[in-house]
């Protein structure tokens, strides 16, 4: 089977040959869709395809997708974006995906988010490959997506998400709203994805309003579980700590409980001076799987190295060094150069706990 590899792109001239440089190694056709670059990222995309196209722009994401997919001829239809990096171990198992060994029509990858070095710490599934016959498209005007469907494989590729500069603020928050103004009306997963806008922009109270609202209805179970956390956030900074944890509390109803929240509960009664509720949360949020399939977004710190680190803070205080050193030591497994894990190394060595090298 063929495979094209569909990108939108403005002013991304920095980072587009870096991009273009790994789809090479597996994309059968290269589909690059402008929407209006007033720099050179046309010319430097013209060194990898003819297929450049010109697509003005409406304030649509999926507008601009679903060109570039009208605009593709392989068998199968894949979506980047221009500051997407992969690895050549991973552009091999995405060319594997064209050998037909699984039988599919919608193939969902990893993708990489955040980095401690070159190690992803937040990550999260994204629909990726399509078969094109079955006319797969893309709604919402931003945060777009396609809605799983047909016969899904997970497949164990990621792609790396690496920034070299920040989008602009409003730029999310702009589109919505400016869709709600023509008169648009959101479902679902934008409502959510507006609330975490507003969020983001500091309009905590706008953003509390859109998530109350969002859990009201349908939608897909992560993101509500995920709006609590949100919910959770926005409260806090308003200063309604008593809301903010009755939120946290509601995702416990909606889904099983993430480490973060449980985290978070671990870190209230940390603040209290209850040390062994404290425990109860940390030690539970080591017990959670990070269930990386269920489609929402998972930090993986959640789930290792910060509860490590907190429980080792916890024992120290509770007069228990030695426990307190073995905790340091699983969150210097995770990440062996972290300066808190190194500072406590020093200090426990000081005790004698350790051997100093």
């Amino acid at each position: 089977m063929t495979l094209s590899v569909c990108i939108i792109v403005k002013d991304e001239q920095e980072v587009i040959s870096r991009c273009l440089n790994c789809v090479c190694k597996f994309a059968d056709e290269i589909v690059v869709v402008d929407t209006g670059s007033a720099d050179d990222t046309v010319s430097e995309v013209k060194k990898f395809t003819d297929n450049v196209y010109f697509f003005k722009w409406c304030g649509d994401f999926s507008a601009a997708r679903n060109y570039a997919f009208e605009k593709a001829t392989s068998d199968l239809v894949m979506w980047l974006d221009a500051d997407d990096v992969i690895t050549d171990e991973n552009c091999g198992k995405i060319a594997s995906l064209k050998d037909g060994f699984a039988d599919y029509d919608m193939a969902i990858l990893q993708y990489a988010a955040a980095f401690d070095g070159d190690k992803p710490t937040f990550v999260y599934n994204r629909e990726r490959i399509f078969r094109r016959s079955k006319n797969y498209r893309f709604s919402g005007a931003v945060h777009e997506a396609v809605v799983p469907s047909g016969r899904i494989f997970y497949s164990d590729a990621v792609i790396y998400h690496k920034k070299v500069k920040e989008n602009e603020p409003m730029r999310n928050l702009r589109i919505y709203q400016n869709a709600i103004a023509s008169g648009a009306k959101l479902d679902e997963r934008q409502k959510f994805y507006y609330g975490r806008e507003l969020l983001f922009n500091n309009m905590y109270r706008e953003a509390a309003a859109v998530l109350e609202e969002f859990l009201k209805g349908g939608g897909w179970a992560v993101n509500k579980s995920e709006a609590c956390l949100n919910l959770f956030q926005a409260y806090k900074a308003l200063g309604e700590d008593e809301r903010a944890y009755d939120s946290l509390l509601h995702g416990f109803t909606i889904a099983q409980p993430c480490s973060q929240a449980c985290c978070i509960l671990g870190e209230m009664f940390l603040n209290r001076g209850e040390y062994n509720s404290a425990i109860y949360w940390y030690r539970a949020a080591l017990k959670l799987p990070s269930d990386e399939k269920s489609g929402g977004f998972v930090n993986r710190d959640y789930n290792g190295f910060i509860p490590f680190m907190q429980l080792c803070v916890i024992y120290d205080r509770l007069g228990n060094p030695e426990k307190a050193c073995a905790y340091n030591e699983a969150a210097g497994i995770i990440k062996p150069n972290n300066e808190n894990y190194l500072s406590n190394r020093k200090y426990f060595e000081k005790l004698g706990f350790i051997d100093e090298k």
